[in-house]
């Protein structure tokens, strides 16, 4: 090796190099940025940012009430964010997170209409029933966003957000319309019967059996994603499509397949929405939970047993902030500009990592 190539070649030894390339030292420093530049922002609008995070933070954690909220909010949101996992393993933006969610709810309390004035069949089996058409709800919706990217040629991105759009005309006809109970005009259905509500913890709206459900969801998915011949072919076709093709995966079916994958996690959020949380179908019943849950993916990086503490912190700071403006006098939206810097920054440094690793195997190469 000559000189000059050695003086080209990146010091691998430096604690600099070290710093910037190491995956959690370079999300370390992303997340001082994010702070940094939050502050900033929080003093330019005249405030004081530490007793902003104090807010944030008693608003959160302060009290048992609050706590369990923060957990009955994050449910729903482990569960999109790990969904996610599948379609952005494929490479794949599922923007089409939202209608599914709704679409799982509107399957989920079409199947509680069935048998709500009905006594012959155990409560457990209608639960059950109920959820499972939650999933076939959601998996259906996300299965005709796939339809079309695989042979129509629409991009996910936008077919995702057409069908986000035809799952909210549905959800408003059915609340304003058939379903909507005599005298109520604030866009919900008729309440469930307390029989068809999913068991919850004494004095709270948290159901065990949803925080379970999350979890094992959570499990499960990185079983499959990082632990089977399935996930590691998915891996692949989200690298490089082409090459996985030639390889002989069947790219079209395994995109598809992640789509719907997506859709049973979307479905079954829609379905706890009805039977665990709201107990009713109503507008807006998907929460946001499919748009943060792309934030979720991106700061995870598809790795979905990070998922779950990311969407923690996600729900705490969202849930937290509504003490802003009864304390502060602040909008509770500033929970939004941190998480959403958050991301950005995140990304930011993701994307130095990645350059600086390119540039010294180039060195090295060449």
């Amino acid at each position: 090796m000559t000189t000059k190539e050695t003086e080209a070649k990146p010091n691998r030894g430096s604690l600099f190099f070290s710093v910037l390339t190491n995956r959690f030292s370079s999300l370390a420093i992303a997340v001082i940025l994010a702070l940094i530049f939050t502050c900033l922002v929080i003093w330019i609008i005249r405030a004081d940012p530490l007793k902003v995070f104090s807010v944030i933070f008693t608003g959160a954690f302060g009290s048992g009430d609050a706590i369990t909220q923060v957990l009955q909010a994050w449910v729903p949101l482990a569960l999109a964010s790990v969904g996610l996992m599948f379609t952005f393993t494929a490479g794949l933006w599922n923007i089409g997170m939202e209608g599914q969610i709704e679409m799982g709810a509107i399957f989920a309390y079409g199947m509680v209409r069935i048998f709500m004035d009905s006594s012959a069949v155990p409560p457990a089996l209608v639960i059950l029933l109920v959820t499972l058409a939650g999933i076939v709800g959601g998996a259906f919706w996300a299965f005709l966003v796939g339809l079309l990217k695989n042979y129509g040629g629409v991009n996910e991105i936008f077919g995702g957000l057409g069908f986000n759009f035809i799952a909210d005309a549905i959800m408003l006809y059915l609340v304003y319309g058939p379903w909507k109970p005599v005298g109520v005009a604030n866009g919900t259905t008729k309440m469930l019967p307390k029989i068809l509500w999913l068991p919850q913890f004494h004095g709270t709206y948290l159901s065990p059996w949803a925080l379970g459900i999350a979890i094992l969801a959570v499990i499960i998915t990185a079983v499959i994603l990082q632990g089977t011949y399935f996930g590691l072919k998915l891996k692949a076709v989200g690298k490089n499509n082409k090459s996985s093709f030639l390889m002989g995966i069947p790219t079209s079916r395994y995109m598809l397949i992640s789509f719907v994958l997506c859709g049973v996690f979307a479905g079954l959020t829609g379905a706890l929405q009805v039977t665990a949380f709201y107990h009713v179908l109503r507008t807006g019943i998907s929460g946001g939970y499919g748009y943060m849950g792309l934030m979720v993916g991106m700061l995870a990086n598809i790795q979905p047993l990070i998922t779950a503490p990311i969407a923690f912190v996600f729900i705490a700071l969202s849930k937290g902030a509504t003490g802003l403006g009864i304390d502060l006098r602040l909008d509770s939206n500033l929970s939004g500009v941190i998480q959403g810097t958050l991301v950005i920054f995140v990304l930011i440094m993701d994307g130095v990592r990645k350059v600086i690793l390119q540039g010294n195997k180039g060195a090295r190469n060449g």
